[in-house]
């Protein structure tokens, strides 16, 4: 005969399944081997270091007036202590953006519950937003750096495209019908990158668009950024504007003559670095596959993902 099992709360289950885990998380690890960071976080240590730092300075600033308009009941300090420091909180918040799971996952990581989790990665990743700029044109704080900005780049040819990515289906029934994207045959958010001619830093980014919008369409909301004779280089989905340069499209019962040919696979290798760039975004597994986060978050995680890419590729550096 078997043995009766005996079943447990599963509070207890829970915590004999955590002390069975390792006693190091992703922080340790990494201050043991530095050289590893940017395969586990997507940065070097060393920035990683940078940005933890700026990050909890501006932490602090923002605590500090926080405590000024508080009417405080308590004596401060009063309350359970936290389980995490802020470094590790940040170093999870960057964990769950290399490599996304469920919060009970990440939480089980750091020795924490999955609602710390959840809770300490919204808290965080405002900040890292707020210090990373997504592109040249976020860096730009005034009319005049614009105008410098567009002058500077109105000399070169700048590359332009746009990547979808799955997301959950929206519960409104005509939200979800406007989300639908036919080419991917599901609910989809766009972005849209533009980056230098060489691909070494992003210009311009338009994140958490409608799926299905068209590609022309989104440019053409960009487009009021930069100087009217500015020219960029895209595919076959930006035909129809004068400010872009597309490939030729094959007429319909027709074929492209050789010349026509040649000249299309000579634009390709001028407009590749694009999708390298996307690739380099896409290095942040957060924006590979169905996005998991509310669908207000978005646009917060995205340009926080090109912030950490120019970080990473060292196009930003901190002051």
């Amino acid at each position: 005969t078997l043995p009766k099992i005996k079943f447990t709360e599963s509070k207890v289950v829970e915590d004999d399944f955590r002390r069975s885990l390792p006693q190091m998380n992703s922080y340790q690890y990494i201050t043991q081997h530095p050289e590893r960071t940017i395969s586990i976080l997507g940065i070097t240590f060393d920035q990683f270091r940078e940005l933890s730092t700026q990050a909890m300075n501006r932490e602090k600033a923002y605590q500090a007036q926080q405590e000024q308009q508080k009417h405080r009941v308590n004596q401060k300090g009063a309350g359970r202590s936290k389980s995490l420091s802020s470094i590790e909180e940040i170093c999870m918040t960057l964990f769950y953006v290399r490599d996304p799971h469920r919060f009970e996952v990440l939480g089980m990581q750091f020795d924490v519950s999955k609602t710390t989790a959840n809770d300490r990665f919204h808290y965080w990743i405002q900040f890292i937003h707020d210090l990373l700029p997504a592109s040249l044109v976020e860096e730009v704080s005034s009319p005049l750096e614009l105008c410098e900005l567009q002058a500077t780049l109105k000399s070169q040819e700048l590359i332009v495209d746009s990547f979808e990515q799955g997301r959950s289906r929206p519960l409104d029934n005509q939200q979800q019908k406007d989300c639908f994207s036919g080419k991917k045959a599901r609910h989809t958010f766009k972005n849209q990158v533009i980056s230098l001619p060489n691909g070494t830093d992003i210009v311009d980014v338009l994140s958490g668009a409608r799926g299905p919008e068209a590609d022309i369409t989104l440019m053409r909301q960009q487009l009021d950024v930069f100087d009217q004779e500015q020219q960029f280089l895209g595919d076959k989905a930006y035909v129809g504007e004068a400010q872009l340069l597309t490939p030729k499209k094959k007429p319909r019962g027709g074929k492209l003559t050789l010349a026509e040919k040649e000249q299309n696979r000579t634009l390709s290798k001028r407009r590749i670095y694009i999708e390298h760039m996307i690739r380099r975004l896409r290095i942040f597994r957060i924006l590979h596959g169905k996005f998991r986060l509310r669908s207000r978050c978005y646009q917060q995680v995205m340009l926080t993902v090109c912030g950490l890419t120019r970080l990473r590729m060292g196009t930003f550096k901190f002051e």
